[in-house]
């Protein structure tokens, strides 16, 4: 995104409040650029947040690591899930520290899906051979990010957002600008930048709903365009279209699928045995209970 002044990014914010970086992140970015990170002090940190540690021992004890026992300790968790997953744990939950009871209420359901698409881009990105999983898991998880704050900004911006998934205009993002003069990948850019996420992610995330730009390009940036499929194929597997958009079509997949598939080098076989298998790890639109 081209560099804006203060008074242009404040527009584009429309009011919105970036949180601040909370201070358990803070901590965990120093120790990781230690030579050394020292585990056990990172376990500590963690263990003095009742919903964090909570967080950590669900993730590791999730279908998607298949281990044989029962992980209890915050040290034995950190150990298997490596820094860059626990540094990614940390980020989600420090999104839902900054909002009030009642807004993390009304979007459990981005919460959930939030949790899904992280694992599932992670899990994805092993399978066609991407060797930073981390960061497939961190765009899952950060894509996003944009939805919570316009919630807790406007209170229609619900409706607006399924509106805007319905297929009535071009890009996702397009509706969103014609209501609120800003939209949900925006936001999620400067949030992103503003808690130092790597460039390549917070570069997607602000594009994320404007893809096929991306395949347009002569030269094709190959590690950002193989992150941005990934998360796009995640976002379909787990019905984003549906539990965020009320939708019954992924209209947005219809657009972009066919280049997507080819991009990672699948087709719709792989597809469809992709969504077989993710749905025995407990990973479907229809899990949700939508109203």
């Amino acid at each position: 995104m081209p560099e804006l002044s203060e008074e242009q990014i404040n527009k584009i914010l429309q009011g919105i409040s970036i949180p601040p970086q909370p201070q358990i992140m803070v901590d965990l970015q120093m120790e990781q650029v230690m030579p050394d990170p020292d585990i056990n002090h990172i376990a500590k940190l963690i263990s003095q947040d009742v919903g964090l540690a909570g967080t950590v021992l669900k993730v590791v004890n999730s279908p998607f690591y298949g281990l044989a026992n029962e992980i209890t300790s915050i040290q034995q968790a950190v150990g298997i899930l490596g820094m860059g997953s626990v540094v990614n744990i940390v980020n989600g939950i420090s999104i839902k520290s900054s909002m009030s009871d009642e807004t993390i209420k009304a979007l459990t359901r981005f919460w959930d899906t939030a949790m899904d698409i992280a694992m599932t881009s992670a899990t994805l990105a092993k399978q066609v051979g991407y060797n930073y999983p981390d960061n497939a898991y961190a765009l899952g998880l950060f894509h996003n990010v944009g939805v919570p704050l316009l919630m807790a900004r406007y209170d229609n911006y619900m409706d607006i957002m399924e509106e805007s998934y319905s297929g009535g205009s071009n890009r996702i993002i397009d509706f969103e600008n014609q209501q609120i003069n800003t939209n949900h990948a925006v936001i999620g850019y400067y949030t992103a930048k503003s808690w130092n996420l790597p460039k390549v992610l917070c570069s997607i995330i602000a594009e994320h709903h404007d893809c096929k730009r991306l395949f347009s390009k002569s030269s094709q940036e190959n590690d950002k365009s193989t992150l941005m499929c990934i998360l796009k194929l995640a976002e379909h597997i787990c019905g984003t279209y549906k539990i965020l958009g009320r939708q019954d079509v992924d209209h947005e997949w219809d657009d972009i699928g066919q280049l997507v598939l080819e991009y990672l080098g699948l087709n719709d076989y792989d597809l469809e045995a992709l969504k077989e298998s993710f749905s025995e790890l407990g990973i479907s639109p229809n899990n949700y209970g939508l109203t």
